[in-house]
């Protein structure tokens, strides 16, 4: 990406509304769908119901990453373990969620794709809620491999610090036509 105008951490701040910031380019967030908001609500059920014993793991949705001065991502749900600060993200989270919609696909695809990668996100699922299934990209020697294509599987996060699960028949039942 190119930025015609470049912004930081602290125009961030000044903002009303939902942004991302990536290499100092100002994206706005859009509006989600009741369907977009309901499967990240899910997610982060499914997640939390397995932390309750990992005192130093939560889930959060739409929280600031501030990754460097430039770059501010707000992912849809985050699994992070042993964050200090109370304000925003500073350092890698276990897992990121994001559900595409269709406005943001090309961001969540490609560039934070690739963002998550560089800062070493164990594992990243883009979750396409018109198709009711999920992809799971776990990160191997420092590059993302595709794990495959959720619907209705359980799938078991062996590199996370919780020992985290997803049901994802749980996730997409509801909105199955």
């Amino acid at each position: 990406m190119c930025a015609i105008e470049y912004y930081t951490y602290d125009d961030y701040m000044q903002w009303e509304g939902d942004w991302e910031l990536i290499d100092g380019e100002a994206l706005a967030i859009p509006s989600h769908t009741i369907n977009h908001q309901a499967i990240a609500g899910i997610f982060a059920s499914e997640l939390m119901s397995i932390i309750d014993t990992y005192s130093n793991c939560i889930v959060i949705g739409k929280i600031d990453w501030k990754i460097t001065e430039s770059t501010v991502l707000k992912p849809d749900v985050v699994l992070i373990c042993d964050e200090t600060n109370e304000n925003y993200l500073t350092k890698s989270p276990e897992i990121v969620i994001e559900v595409i919609s269709k406005s943001t696909a090309r961001r969540d695809e490609k560039f934070k794709f690739e963002i998550y990668e560089q800062e070493k996100v164990p594992y990243y699922i883009l979750a396409y809620p018109n198709d009711c299934k999920a992809k799971i990209f776990k990160l191997v020697d420092g590059k993302y491999s595709k794990e495959g294509d959720f619907s209705k599987e359980t799938y078991e996060f062996e590199n996370t610090i919780c020992k985290a699960k997803i049901d994802f028949d749980v996730v997409f039942r509801r909105f199955r036509k």
